[in-house]
């Protein structure tokens, strides 16, 4: 067994809101539950509904800005910065800017749909 991994392809999350998301590493590509890393591109005036997710995320900005929501403050991130949010806080993920924001999201524990808790 090799001593790494080199992931050429990612799996590409089904979306209906026009987001790319493709996870790297993680439950959906090599079910590893204790971390994901995923590649994603939020078009522009994305949104998606507020969630109390069960593991730590992580977020760079590779291009654009993305908007967070997170217990009741309104945080905007610009390329080059990034973000840790604790689990268990209160957070709605946004663009509403136009142009399309690139970003690296990294959980721990992995995301997965049990865990993230969205509202509807």
């Amino acid at each position: 067994m090799a001593a790494y991994k080199i992931q050429k392809k990612p799996f590409v999350v089904p979306t209906t809101d026009g987001k790319l998301i493709e996870e790297h590493f993680g439950n959906a590509t090599n079910g590893n539950a204790a971390l994901s890393i995923a590649h994603m591109v939020a078009p522009p005036y994305w949104s998606e509904p507020f969630q109390t997710p069960e593991f730590d995320e992580y977020t760079y900005i590779i291009k654009g800005k993305k908007q967070f929501i997170i217990d009741g403050d309104t945080v905007i991130l610009e390329q080059g910065q990034s973000i840790k949010i604790e689990k268990n806080s209160r957070v709605q993920y946004s663009n509403p800017f136009d142009t399309p924001c690139e970003y690296i999201a990294i959980c721990t524990p992995a995301f997965s749909m049990e865990n993230v808790n969205r509202e509807e």
